[in-house]
């Protein structure tokens, strides 16, 4: 539920309207920023940094229906996350032959979403990134390519070796009973 007179009431710098968009959307955008940082600090200073982004151009925000602000809020700390992998060049990419790698099967069925979660965040962080951004956010590899100047093959690569060490990781979990 989005109220265009709430967005306006942040565009004009009202405090209180501001803390109740950070209260209302800081959690869920945490998680994204940790499923990319890969630590709390780090997904703490993104979300901080975020946040600002979003209050100091709300006034560029267009209010397109249900979800719109979600939606923009979403797209500023997924790039805020990037950029911070960039400039800290945490992200790094091996490269792996694509064809020594097939896809391992897909894990989005499996039953312990926050023990995946945890498992996604063990993750090199280039396979982490591509990852996210590929099975969660819906980025093609060509836009993978383009937001982290890599190929359209290391993005592919990269989302495979994530996928078969995660696999790897879930069946050793799985095999100790956990």
């Amino acid at each position: 539920m989005e109220d265009k007179n709430f967005i306006e009431q942040c565009i004009k710098g009202d405090r209180k309207a501001q803390k109740l968009l950070y209260d209302r959307f800081a959690d869920h955008m945490f998680r994204i920023c940790l499923r990319y940082a890969g630590n709390y600090n780090d997904a703490e200073d993104v979300l901080v940094t975020a946040f600002h982004k979003v209050f100091s151009n709300i006034g560029s925000f267009e209010y397109r229906g249900n979800n719109s602000l979600a939606r923009w809020i979403k797209t500023i700390v997924i790039n805020q996350s990037l950029m911070f992998l960039r400039s800290s060049k945490k992200i790094k990419f091996e490269t792996i032959d694509a064809m020594q790698h097939r896809l391992s099967e897909d894990i989005d069925n499996y039953a312990d979403a926050e023990l995946v979660f945890h498992q996604i965040m063990r993750l090199p962080d280039g396979y982490r990134t591509v990852l996210n951004l590929f099975a969660i956010e819906g980025f093609t590899h060509e836009e993978i390519a383009d937001q982290l100047g890599i190929s359209v093959n290391t993005s592919k690569s990269q989302l495979s070796r994530a996928r078969a060490l995660l696999k790897e990781k879930l069946l050793k979990l799985e095999d100790y009973g956990q």
